[in-house]
């Protein structure tokens, strides 16, 4: 889930328990010279600081549920480039970066139903052409598959692709069937294809004979799926795999081991425009950022991050040879409901209980406090920082402010009473709404990822004051793939739809494309609409932003979801506090959540 910007920085912080003992048995690295960290000036090695409890475990480009989150995809997209690449790393701009994709021209029609993409003159790292085919080999796969395509959403990608046409080796014509926002086209589907190599990952076992026709059938291309899946799934086996020998980006895969740690080499075989600045990129896997400031204090790290707790000690990282920046995002920071819960689903349903639950949350105070500053409160489903032309007032001026008073109001007026226990449940005859019963608690359950004290703090600070209006409140606590991994959309009826409130949002929950729509989050088909969340009118209104070519759809979008209440907004954090090795090149930063490892380098 991990679907942002700036100068040098990345990543929200995390905390939790750690010694500098575990560092070096996790890490498996060792402290060098130079620099702020294990490199230095003349190394052509970088070790750069993966989230604490946030390990990588996925290397394949066709996305599935819970292998989405951005360190993933970063890594991904540095061994196999996309067809349309955006980067947020220019300023406050999120633009198209051609250099780093593989497409030459784009062109569409005069009424937005097809477009015409050229491809530039690349190979493959085995010496083979990048062709049409291997555009049209991934749609395949993901047309036959689109139901486990981590990023479908029915009537999106791939469904919105009536024809692919492919009249020679370097163009590709897809025909729409509709006429779409070419903004939207361009930033948030076309920028989803990444061409994989046809000739030599059409094979359905070890060892078999690529076969690119077998995808065209659905049975094929099913297989071939299955296939590449299960491989994908063995991250024991990737760095003898020879699946990943086949790559088009700047980056190659040399180890990916059990603990999480990636290392990433140059591919001399590249021959695009984003070429690797430094031989050898490692990610370091951490428990938690106890572990990582201490190898970041002791020089095992070149680029990782610090607790905002540590913003005023700032001048001591820079006194080690660090810049300390901010990694700010183009994101929105959330806990979906699980409108599907057996039990608490009902509750959720009624929007006075989220609009209660809304105004519990000192989304102002926990900013500044908890997050020491290094987070900004947001009230809707477009992102808030920096202004921008998507936001509606609704949304910019917060409809559900700290209220607790309010609150009360609104789940009294609504048949709820507190308890002997002083927790609000609903009376006996009262109204509450649909499928509430005669005593129901107001108790909720909240999953959230481990490994932040500033995370740990905000709910410990949600939690006291949920409880002191009445509200039942119970933290548990899991790795971030773990969280992802138990939130699946589900049935009321179906023994995994226990969950209830899941927070995955320690860098923030959500980073968006340049064109901020929320079709994958909140449409009733969303690929990532976790909690089910169900509303016609919230579906017209992001079908409008689709097809609209202004931003007024968006702004009726953005006030719809600010009122409504999809999820239950908490502030934004950004996605780190970065520590930098000083002399380190290409660490421009990327709002929308990306990072890009073969700019990183050092001054010669």
């Amino acid at each position: 889930m991990r679907a942002n910007f700036a100068s040098r920085g990345r990543r929200a912080a995390l905390t939790a328990l750690g010694t500098a003992a575990a560092v070096g048995l996790i890490a498996g690295c060792t402290g060098g010279a130079g620099g702020g960290g294990a490199s230095g000036d003349g190394s052509n090695e970088i070790n750069y600081a993966l989230p604490a409890n946030a390990t990588p475990n996925w290397m394949i480009p066709l996305a599935t549920a819970g292998k989405m989150t951005s360190h993933n995809s970063a890594m991904i997209r540095s061994l196999y480039e996309p067809l349309i690449a955006y980067d947020g790393s220019e300023g406050d701009a999120v633009d198209r970066v051609p250099t780093a994709d593989l497409a030459d021209t784009v062109e569409f029609s005069e009424d937005d139903t097809e477009v015409t993409i050229t491809l530039d003159e690349r190979t493959w790292s085995d010496g083979e052409p990048v062709t049409s085919a291997d555009v049209a080999f991934w749609l395949d796969l993901v047309k036959a598959n689109k139901d486990v395509w981590g990023s479908y959403r029915a009537g999106a990608m791939p469904d919105l692709i009536d024809a692919v046409e492919t009249p020679d080796d370097k163009t590709v014509v897809l025909t729409f069937d509709d006429s779409y926002n070419e903004e939207w086209l361009l930033a948030s589907q076309l920028t989803l294809i990444v061409p994989i190599p046809a000739h030599a990952w059409s094979i359905t076992e070890d060892g078999g004979t690529p076969d690119p026709e077998l995808a065209k059938t659905e049975e094929g291309a099913t297989q071939i799926w299955e296939y590449l899946i299960a491989e994908g799934e063995d991250l024991g086996g990737y760095a003898g795999n020879p699946l990943f020998d086949t790559t088009s980006g700047p980056l190659a895969l040399e180890s990916f081991s059990d603990s999480g740690k990636v290392t990433l080499v140059k591919n001399d075989a590249y021959d695009g425009d984003d070429a690797a600045q430094s031989e050898t990129i490692n990610f370091l896997p951490f428990t938690s950022v106890d572990a990582e400031v201490a190898a970041v204090r002791s020089g095992e790290v070149d680029y990782g991050y610090i607790p905002t707790n540590e913003l005023d000690n700032s001048a001591q990282y820079e006194d080690l040879g660090f810049d300390v920046v901010n990694w700010d995002g183009w994101a929105i920071t959330y806990l979906p409901y699980n409108f599907n819960n057996p039990e608490m689903g009902p509750v959720y349903s009624q929007l006075y209980v989220r609009q209660a639950l809304q105004q519990l949350i000192d989304q102002d105070t926990i900013a500044e406090t908890v997050w020491h500053g290094a987070a900004n409160p947001g009230y809707g489903p477009v992102p808030q920082n920096p202004d921008n032309k998507f936001l509606s007032d609704e949304q910019r001026e917060n409809p559900y402010p700290f209220d607790p008073d309010a609150a009360a109001a609104l789940l009294e007026d609504n048949g709820w009473t507190l308890d002997s226990d002083g927790i609000y449940e609903c009376a006996t005859g009262a109204d509450c709404g649909e499928g509430i019963s005669d005593g129901q608690k107001l108790a909720i359950t909240i999953l959230t990822q481990s490994g932040s004290t500033e995370t740990d703090n905000m709910f410990a600070t949600m939690k006291s004051t949920f409880e002191e209006a009445g509200v039942g409140v119970t933290i548990e606590e899991a790795p971030l793939n773990t969280v992802l991994g138990s939130i699946p959309a589900c049935e009321s009826d179906s023994p995994e739809c226990t969950w209830e409130l899941p927070f995955f949002g320690t860098a923030g929950s959500w980073y968006f494309p340049a064109y901020s729509t929320g079709e994958q989050l909140f449409s009733t088909s969303g690929g990532s609409n976790f909690g089910s969340y169900s509303d016609e009118k919230m579906d017209e209104l992001i079908e409008a932003t689709l097809a609209g070519g202004d931003e007024t759809a968006m702004q009726e979008y953005s006030a719809y979801g600010a009122t409504q209440l999809p999820v239950m907004w908490v502030p934004n954090p950004v996605y780190q506090m970065s520590v930098i090795s000083q002399g380190m090149t290409g660490v421009e930063q990327d709002s929308l959540g990306n990072f890009h490892p073969q700019r990183w380098g050092w001054e010669k």
